[in-house]
């Protein structure tokens, strides 16, 4: 009798902690449907309708929208290749630079707390503060960089006005604001177990098999948290065109995100806004899966 009086006082006990967890849980999914959900439904069902002019007059056009976004739009398909080329140079950029970067905080240097906030300060500035000060420095005529530039019997460069130096040059104040990424590893590098690198010294492993061999497998769980949050932020670049270049010279900056932002809130064509702007998580969504899919190959948890 008393074995089963106490399975049913913990039966009773689970589902309180049951009702108790939904209960809680109610505030996350009410945001996240009225935040993410359902703005993503309602863009869905925008982009079948044709909207312009002052009024907003939505009139169904059912895929006219999609099939104008791949067959007559000038933009559309540079902007999908320049956004991936700043995607793919910026990501490769701010997980070398952050990774090193963090490597370096981690040692026992003097003023590391001093350092530490200074490489984290960029993340945290306004945004459009920042592309201010970058377009000072990179100024053709009287720009810091040239200066340096000339100084050393270089020509100038035009950083943010010649179609080829663009993007790079906009890649290199994203590497710069990976503030977030330096905190993230810098916290997984402490975690990695120093036994593991005592070992290795002892068995006449260098930094860089130490490197290769207990930071890198160690650290897959950082590193690919990271990688995902820098595509996704990556991928959606908009400042620095509406800040520095206006999408220029010529379509070399104009992202996808700003030519939604164009023709939304400029032109106000909202339909044909949210047909690129569902495209465009399409492609976000692929991305990400396929970073998902493809670590289980890569990334090692702790007694896996």
């Amino acid at each position: 009798m008393a074995r089963g009086a106490g399975k049913r006082v913990l039966t009773k006990t689970k589902a309180h902690e049951m009702r108790a967890a939904y209960l809680f849980l109610i505030p996350a999914f009410a945001g996240l449907t009225v935040l993410t959900y359902g703005p993503l439904v309602a863009v869905f069902a925008l982009s079948f309708f044709n909207t312009g002019g002052l009024v907003f007059r939505p009139v169904f056009s059912g895929f006219l929208n999609y099939i104008r976004l791949f067959t007559e739009d000038p933009y559309f398909i540079d902007s999908v290749k320049v956004t991936a080329y700043f995607s793919l140079i910026s990501v490769a950029g701010c997980m070398v630079y952050s990774l090193a970067v963090a490597m370096l905080l981690n040692r026992n240097v003097a003023a590391r707390g001093f350092f530490r906030a200074l490489f984290y300060l960029p993340y945290v500035l306004p945004s459009v503060a920042v592309f201010v000060g970058w377009s000072w420095l990179y100024d053709t005529n009287y720009g810091f960089f040239n200066y340096l530039l000339t100084f050393i019997g270089v020509e100038k460069i035009g950083f943010i006005s010649n179609s080829r130096m663009v993007v790079p040059s906009l890649a290199i104040i994203a590497v710069w604001q990976s503030g977030n990424l330096i905190v993230i590893f810098l916290a997984g590098l402490q975690n990695v177990p120093r036994v593991y690198h005592e070992a290795a010294e002892i068995d006449g492993a260098n930094f860089w098999l130490r490197f290769r061999h207990i930071t890198i497998p160690c650290m897959t769980p950082i590193i690919f948290y990271n990688l995902l949050m820098a595509l996704v932020t990556n991928l959606q670049v908009v400042t620095p065109a509406m800040v520095l270049t206006q999408g220029g010279p010529g379509n070399s900056s104009r992202f996808l995100t700003y030519i939604m932002y164009q023709y939304g809130f400029i032109q106000s064509h909202l339909g044909y806004a949210s047909a690129i702007s569902f495209i465009f998580f399409i492609l976000v969504a692929i991305l990400t899966g396929i970073l998902f899919s493809t670590s289980k190959e890569w990334v090692f948890y702790e007694g896996g």
